[in-house]
């Protein structure tokens, strides 16, 4: 399984973290088994090489979207493949859907939109041409210059929220959402109300989540207790720890960080 990720440009770097693609192999004898957790942010998805199918609470399965926008999560799922695959997306700050693509980040929380139904998409070439690039460098250059049309276009600017979301990140969730509403010379209620329309989440979830996804880079380190990982992140005690990780992932920490969970196999 090979893992790749690529730099934006300058313009797109205020609004996409990185270019990312994963490929793989896979059949129907030994599926691979593909894992999303919480995350606070959303990903442009293109799978330009097989189709994965979602399976549900139920056990069933129903096929996943070809082309689209995987929302901000506070839940996680489950996806399987039986032939080789490859994906290439774009990792985004949550305000780049309300930049970009002109509705409100709270639209997608926990869900996956068709790219069809974007209506705002206007080069109905895009797609094609990143379905039928010839590798993922020529594919990041095609969607670089896509979304950087878009930035140009916006009418939205940058504002002081966009920073607030921006600090959670940077500081793991541990910053004091108090302070950042004081900083927006905000009350409590319309900062919470500004920050869910651009990060689609509370300030409170969000910075849970953005913790959480920190927790996450602790996998493959070697020599770290569970106890010593949940006190460097932040975690107050260890019960604790153990109930978010389990609420967002789906796994209890011990057999994810000991190489036992499932949806890992592209992290090694």
């Amino acid at each position: 399984m090979h893992y790749q990720t690529f730099p934006p440009s300058p313009l797109l770097a205020p609004y996409v973290r990185y270019f990312w693609a994963l490929e793989g192999e896979a059949c129907q004898d030994i599926p691979y088994t593909h894992r999303t957790m919480a995350n606070g942010c959303p990903e442009l998805i293109f799978h330009y090489k097989g189709r994965f199918d979602e399976i549900t609470k139920e056990g069933d399965t129903e096929k996943s979207f070809i082309i689209g926008i995987q929302g901000q999560s506070q839940i996680f799922r489950r996806f399987s493949i039986g032939e080789n695959f490859g994906i290439f997306g774009a990792f985004l700050y949550p305000f780049a859907i309300p930049k970009l693509f002109g509705f409100d980040t709270t639209e997608i929380n926990n869900s996956f939109v068709d790219w069809q139904d974007v209506a705002v998409i206007e080069d109905s070439d895009l797609c094609e041409n990143i379905m039928n690039a010839k590798d993922n460098f020529q594919r990041a250059n095609i969607l670089s210059h896509f979304l950087e049309g878009r930035v140009r276009q916006s009418s939205i600017s940058s504002p002081a929220i966009f920073y607030c979301i921006n600090d959670i990140i940077a500081q793991k969730g541990l910053t004091s959402v108090d302070q950042l509403a004081k900083d927006c010379f905000l009350s409590a209620r319309q900062f919470e109300r500004k920050f869910k329309q651009f990060s689609g989440f509370s300030p409170k979830l969000f910075s849970r989540i953005a913790r959480f996804e920190n927790v996450l880079n602790c996998y493959g380190k070697q020599g770290l207790s569970l106890t010593q990982i949940a006190y460097d992140a932040g975690y107050y005690d260890q019960s604790h720890f153990i109930r978010d990780f389990k609420e967002f992932s789906g796994h209890h920490p011990r057999s994810y960080f000991f190489g036992e969970a499932e949806g890992t196999e592209w992290k090694q």
